[in-house]
């Protein structure tokens, strides 16, 4: 499969710079894997395509205010600092993206905060945007932690070409967000509300939790063409025993399966057996999904309009089916629904 069978002609106005006014009123995509049926609803419908039983899993990761700017030391120029990980929480070090990254080199300082109330230092290279700062702290942690999100913003992608809104830190986070770790929103899970869930427990079906920390490389450009040469980023992952259970004992009994998002998608399959049987695990995964694949755990998937060339539309295109999912797209275009972080949702069945 090659990185040029995933270009579509996408209007950047079609790319949602806010959220639907309503979680679960954002337009719905249903396709139909069997019949190649392609339908058009409202989100909230979701819950018309499931019963007593199925299973949904969800990304309980919990997005932190992961971009802040600060000023070089002498010259004053204005740096974006965007953190990735924290890589020693006793010495304050951790792993972030500069920009603009040629101003920036090991042995400078950067101030945060109209008073400068944080200062932190550059103590390596990593990548060509990447550094490692040492923030220059010794009070206590939660004092640390504290002034440094207080410093920091939404972390919106690129896409959203708009300012960060004060509406931004309640919806670009899910309602079921729990352990903090993720720079980028799991999307697929923007949709759900409480009175959706609501719905959807009264009527039975089950849900289950996994985290994923999403990280920066679900929007790392491919840059080859034969896509067996990509390497996907590591991003961390844990799943747990109550969801094993709740997941291999709805196969068992052939409930539905179904994926709440690309990384729930990139977790099931990166954590289960060869006899299909999903496994406890916590650790890193660097799974890349691209047609074709066999999925072993989820029967049904949902996720936004993803970007053309993107790692996230290859997977969607594996689990759909190629011919399928790229009219399906072509057909999203046509109908004017939205793309991306805030956009309009697919289900694929």
């Amino acid at each position: 499969m090659k990185l040029s069978k995933f270009r579509y002609k996408l209007p950047p106005e079609l790319i949602a710079q806010h959220p639907s006014a309503n979680r679960d009123e954002c337009r719905l995509m249903v396709v139909d894997r069997k019949t190649g049926t392609i339908e058009h609803k409202v989100f909230k419908d979701v819950i018309d395509y499931f019963d007593e039983k199925d299973v949904f899993v969800f990304n309980d990761t919990k997005v932190f205010p992961a971009r802040l700017y600060g000023n070089k030391e002498k010259t004053g120029a204005e740096i974006e600092v965007f953190l990735l990980r924290e890589l020693n929480r006793d010495l304050r070090i951790w792993d972030v993206l500069v920009d603009p990254a040629r101003k920036i080199r090991i042995g400078n300082k950067l101030y945060f905060g109209e008073d400068d109330s944080l200062v932190a230092e550059v103590i390596d290279n990593t990548t060509s945007r990447g550094r490692t700062l040492r923030f220059l702290f010794d009070g206590e942690y939660d004092e640390f932690k504290k002034l440094l999100y207080g410093l920091g913003e939404t972390p919106l992608p690129r896409t959203i070409t708009r300012k960060v809104e004060p509406e931004d830190e309640e919806r670009y986070q899910t309602i079921f967000a729990r352990y903090e770790g993720a720079v980028a929103a799991p999307t697929a899970g923007l949709h759900f509300s409480r009175e959706l869930m609501k719905r959807m427990e009264i009527k039975g079906i089950d849900f289950a939790y996994i985290t994923l920390h999403v990280g920066l490389g679900n929007f790392r450009e491919v840059d080859v063409e034969d896509l067996t040469k990509h390497k996907m980023d590591s991003e961390q992952i844990i799943v747990g025993g109550d969801t094993v259970k709740i997941v291999n004992d709805a196969k068992d009994e052939r409930h539905k399966i179904c994926a709440v998002g690309t990384t729930v998608v990139r977790t099931l399959e990166s954590c289960v057996t060869t006899k299909g049987r999903l496994t406890e695990y916590d650790g890193w995964t660097n799974k890349f999904i691209f047609p074709p694949y066999d999925f072993s755990v989820p029967d049904a998937f949902i996720s936004n309009f993803h970007l053309p060339y993107s790692t996230l539309l290859m997977m969607v295109a594996a689990f759909g089916g190629y011919d399928l999912v790229m009219k399906a797209y072509d057909l999203a275009v046509k109908e004017k629904y939205r793309f991306g972080t805030y956009g309009d949702a697919m289900l694929i069945i």
